[in-house]
C-alpha cells in the first residue's frame, strides 16, 4: 500500500491545496476519475458560458430591428458552436492533468476511488492511504424517479453541452438556474423548447420579485408549463412522449429530446464515504466545521460536496482557507462566506447577493427596500431594457447593506460593486455618495440605493 502525506479526491478546486502541499515537499496523491479541472471546467460554468454567448449573439441579432438595423441570420453551424467550447475545454483539462503528472511530489491516480477505511482508498484495484485526506469530489446531476424514465434516452447538463446534433424539439424538466440557462441556449438558437416545472414560478431561490419578473419574461419567449409534473416518460420511435399533469388536467408533451435539470446530488455515495465514519447530512453532503474539517480528525472537505454553496468561486474561497487550516493548524481561520454572490447567465441575466426580502422578513430585521428600473436610466433606456430592475435592501437605521438582486442586462457585472461594498463592511452611503460615470448602466445600482428610506 502506498502512503502519502495528503490525498486529494477530485481535481477541481482541491488542486489549489494539492499544489500548496507539493510546494511544501509533502507527498500528494490526486484521485480523479474524469478529466482534470472539475465540474466547472468540463461540464459547468466554462463550456456553458461559451455556448450561452452564442445564444446572446443570436438575441442581439433578433432584436436589431429595435435599433433601426435590419439583420438576418443565414443559419447556424451547430457543430462549430459545440466544437469551439469542447476543444478549448478539453485542451485545458489535458494541460492541467499533464501539469500535475509532471509536478514534483504529486502522484496522479486516474480512476474512481472508493473509501475502504477512514484514510484508505481503493482505486483501480490498488489501495492507498494518507495522513490527511481532502474530499473535493463534487456533485452530479440528480435524476428524479419518474416511471419509464430509465428507458428513455434523456440527457443531463453533462451531455447537453456536447450534443453532436441540435434537437428540433427539446423538453426541459426543471425550473432552476441550469434549466433557465439551457432553455436560453437551445431556444435562442432555434430549438423549440418546452420547460416543465412543478413550481408556480421559475428560480424559486431568487428574490420573489426577481423570480416573478423572470418567469413573465420567459413565458413570452418559450413554452412553459408551470405547476406541472411528469407522471410517465416513454419512447415512441424517435420521439419522447411525456405524460404530464397539472391541477387535475392531463396531457402529453412530445419532443425529440429530454433534458433533466432538476438539481444536483453529492458524490459521497460513489466514494463510499460511509467507510470513513465522516458525518453527512440528510441530503448526503459532507458535514464540516467552520474550518472545513470533518468530525474525523485529518479528513477535510470543500466545494460542492460540502453543499454550502454550489459555486466555483465558493469552492475557490474554501480552497484558500483549507490550505491555510491544513498546513497551519495553530493559525486556523473560519471560512468567511459573507456576501457570497451568484449569477444566472440566462436572458435576462439574474444576479444576487445577501438576503432576499423574504429572508429579511423571516429574520425579523427592521429593513428598508427599494427598486429601480433600468428603463428609468439613460443607458437603460438607450439599450431598451424594459424588464430589468435592481432591488436592494438595507438595515433601516445603520444603513448596512443586506442584499441586492438584479435582473437585466449585465446583471452578473453590476452585482460586483455591491459585493465589494458588503465584503468591505461599507454601508449604503458608500454607493450613494460615490461618483458614477454618466450615462453608464451602473447608475441603476446607485439610484436603487438612493431610493431607500432609511
Amino acid at each position: 500500500m502506498q502512503h502519502f502525506d495528503l490525498m486529494v479526491i477530485g481535481s477541481g478546486s482541491g488542486l489549489e491545496v494539492s499544489s500548496e502541499a507539493a510546494g511544501l515537499r509533502l507527498s500528494v496523491a490526486i484521485i480523479e476519475e474524469g478529466p482534470f479541472g472539475g465540474t466547472c471546467l468540463n461540464r459547468g460554468c466554462i463550456p456553458s458560458k461559451m455556448l450561452i454567448h452564442c445564444a446572446d449573439v443570436m438575441d442581439t441579432i433578433k432584436t436589431a430591428h429595435i435599433f433601426g438595423i435590419k439583420a438576418t441570420v443565414q443559419g447556424i453551424d451547430w457543430q462549430a458552436i459545440i466544437a469551439r467550447a469542447v476543444n478549448e475545454v478539453d485542451a485545458d483539462a489535458r494541460a492541467i492533468e499533464e501539469g500535475n503528472r509532471q509536478a514534483d511530489n504529486i502522484t496522479v491516480f486516474k480512476g474512481r476511488g472508493r473509501f475502504t477505511g477512514a484514510k484508505t482508498l481503493e482505486v483501480n484495484g490498488e489501495e492507498i492511504s494518507a495522513e490527511t485526506v481532502l474530499i473535493a469530489a463534487g456533485t452530479r446531476p440528480m435524476v428524479p424517479d419518474i416511471p419509464g424514465l430509465e428507458d428513455v434516452p434523456y440527457i443531463t447538463s453533462d451531455e447537453a453541452l456536447r450534443l453532436p446534433e441540435q434537437p428540433r424539439r427539446l423538453a426541459i424538466l426543471g425550473g432552476g438556474y441550469i434549466a433557465a440557462e439551457m432553455a436560453h441556449f437551445f431556444g435562442a438558437l432555434g430549438t423549440e423548447v418546452t420547460l416543465i416545472h412543478r413550481g408556480r414560478q421559475l428560480l424559486r431561490a431568487e428574490d420573489d420579485d426577481v423570480a416573478r419578473r423572470f418567469t413573465e419574461v420567459y413565458q413570452r419567449k418559450i413554452n412553459i408549463l408551470l405547476n406541472t409534473r411528469i407522471s410517465r416518460a416513454e419512447s415512441r420511435g424517435h420521439e419522447i412522449v411525456l405524460e404530464v399533469s397539472s391541477e387535475g388536467s392531463t396531457g402529453e408533451v412530445i419532443a425529440d429530446g429530454l433534458l433533466v435539470a432538476t438539481g444536483r446530488v453529492p458524490n459521497t455515495d460513489l466514494l463510499n464515504v460511509a467507510a470513513t465514519e465522516v458525518e453527512i447530512d440528510e441530503r448526503g453532503f459532507v458535514k464540516t466545521d467552520e474550518f472545513l474539517e470533518t468530525n474525523v480528525p485529518g479528513i477535510w472537505a470543500l466545494g460542492d460536496i460540502v453543499g454550502k454553496y454550489l459555486l466555483k468561486h465558493s469552492a475557490n474561497l474554501e480552497a484558500a482557507y483549507a490550505g491555510n487550516n491544513i498546513f497551519n493548524p495553530d493559525s486556523k481561520f473560519a471560512v468567511d462566506y459573507n456576501a457570497m454572490p451568484h449569477a444566472i447567465f440566462a436572458s435576462p441575466q439574474v444576479a444576487g447577493v445577501g438576503l432576499t426580502e423574504r429572508e429579511a422578513i423571516e429574520q425579523g430585521i427592521d429593513f428598508a427596500v427599494a427598486s429601480y428600473d433600468y428603463l428609468d436610466t439613460a443607458y437603460g433606456s438607450s439599450i431598451e431594457d424594459r424588464d430589468g430592475f435592481v432591488k436592494v435592501l438595507a438595515e433601516r437605521h445603520s444603513g448596512e447593506i443586506l442584499g441586492a438582486h438584479i435582473i437585466g442586462t449585465d446583471a452578473s457585472i453590476l452585482i460586483q460593486e455591491v459585493v465589494n461594498a458588503m465584503r468591505a463592511g461599507l454601508n449604503v452611503r458608500s454607493i450613494t455618495q460615490s461618483i458614477y460615470v454618466h450615462p453608464a448602466l451602473p447608475e441603476v445600482v446607485q439610484r436603487a440605493f438612493g431610493e431607500l428610506e432609511l
